[in-house]
């Protein structure tokens, strides 16, 4: 596979361009039998945001193989809103988080996204920006997701700070990344995360570079 290169002057991912003028896209993403409509806002005020990325439709498939209905789970770098939504629509109580730039495009996309007898524990949406304000958030979830959230080597810290208030000796949680070597993907989940986490290796997609990993908190 050939190897992605970054610009020194973009602190994005090498695939994601920005957009001089905004437009949206409205996709249909078929996911555990279900079609999800996930408007897609693309400018530059989004950034990585507005897309969905391939760890995201990854995450939200393996999401159908667990029993989340009545499980407390928050999202972290919701962007869309595919995977807080696939865990909203198992029947979790779903808390979607990005900055607040994002929410208006996540409150579209779960609210278009309700099932036919409406929301039976509504997704909340709300404004966190890692290693700031997420205290204001209640700590000891059942489960805390996150997909592509792991490429600005500079937050990495205030992520992990993030993790372990959300995360309590009981909460799951599950990240799935591409590992781009020139953001330095690896590092955090060996490094970073390894410090204060019991990390596994759940799957791993050679073709895509795409890996999906679970972490505890160590007793």
């Amino acid at each position: 596979m050939e190897e992605e290169t970054e610009n020194p002057e973009n602190p994005f991912p090498a695939e994601v361009c920005l957009f001089e003028e905004t437009f949206s896209n409205d996709s249909v993403y078929r996911v555990g039998g279900q079609d999800l409509l996930i408007r897609q806002r693309f400018g530059g005020d989004l950034g990585v945001s507005a897309a969905v990325w391939d760890s995201a439709v990854q995450l939200s498939e393996f999401l159908q193989s667990l029993e989340l209905k009545g499980k407390r789970v928050i999202e972290l770098g919701s962007g869309t809103g595919l995977v807080g939504i696939c865990a909203a629509r198992l029947g979790a109580a779903v808390t979607l988080t990005d900055l607040p730039r994002v929410l208006p495009q996540l409150q579209h996309n779960v609210s278009a996204n309700a099932p036919p007898g409406g929301w039976r524990l509504t997704p909340a949406v709300r404004p966190l920006s890692w290693g700031e304000d997420q205290h204001v958030f209640p700590p000891q979830w059942d489960l805390v997701l996150g997909a592509d959230i792991v490429y600005l080597p500079h937050t990495f810290p205030s992520l992990l700070d993030t993790l372990l208030h959300l995360c309590g000796r009981s909460t799951l949680l599950l990240l799935c990344s591409k590992m781009r070597r020139e953001h330095m993907t690896h590092t955090f989940y060996d490094q970073y995360l390894r410090r204060e986490f019991q990390v596994e290796l759940l799957r791993q997609d050679p073709e895509q570079n795409i890996n999906i990993y679970t972490a505890a908190l160590w007793t």
